[in-house]
């Protein structure tokens, strides 16, 4: 058996053993595993059903605040053709209920005042308060009936005095003539208004959740 220390004496180096050869390709990092269960286990918020609450939420509350803008103008311009037709008297044959289109004019715009200041009045409670007069699926009912019914009336009634106020304006435009029209583009715009509104309380109707 050889000494080491005759290695060292005749200056011959002492034999080492040659280096491990590490493969570093097929080691995993233990932090990229973690990392990878980590964001498995925990998927996104957005897309939860906390979030889609909300959304829905927010589409209601725009779609209210729509709903009552627009009756806000219908009640508005319902308000200007019934106040504008009432005093649309100047003797003789300039007065107003002398005409049945007039007067069926006149009562609808009567109607659809009282109709869109009780909603206003409904809305304005229900937005303070938070709380609803009545369930979701009769108030969805009856909007969307009601702003179909009167936006129908509404039209019926414009439409009814047109031919009679151009036939007058042919021969004779004065203030009588120049108030019935004023009177009815009041009733055209009432009506548009209360279509949209129609139209949005039948989107709230076909989203609820029991049709």
């Amino acid at each position: 058996m050889s000494d080491p220390n005759n290695y060292k004496a005749t200056g011959v180096q002492t034999p080492t053993a040659p280096p491990c050869s590490v493969d570093t390709e097929s080691q995993t990092p233990a932090t990229g595993g973690t990392q990878t269960q980590t964001q498995t286990q925990n998927p996104p918020v957005a897309g939860t059903g906390v979030g889609r609450f909300i959304e829905r939420w927010k589409r209601e509350d725009m779609l209210k605040k729509g709903c009552f803008g627009l009756r806000c103008i219908a009640l508005l311009f319902s308000l200007f053709a019934f106040i504008i037709m009432a005093s649309n008297r100047h003797g003789d044959w300039r007065d107003f209920d002398k005409y049945d289109e007039y007067r069926y004019l006149l009562a609808i715009a009567i109607l659809s005042t009282l109709y869109t200041i009780l909603l206003v009045l409904i809305q304005v409670y229900q937005l303070s308060t938070n709380k609803e007069i009545f369930s979701r699926k009769n108030s969805a009912f009856l909007d969307f009936f009601g702003d179909q019914l009167m936006a129908y009336l509404l039209l019926s009634a414009a439409s009814s005095a047109v031919p009679l106020t151009n036939r007058m304006r042919e021969n004779n435009d004065n203030i009588f003539t120049d108030s019935s029209a004023s009177a009815i583009g009041m009733e055209f715009v009432a009506f548009l208004a209360m279509a949209v509104s129609a139209i949005v309380s039948g989107y709230k109707l076909s989203k609820q959740t029991y049709i």
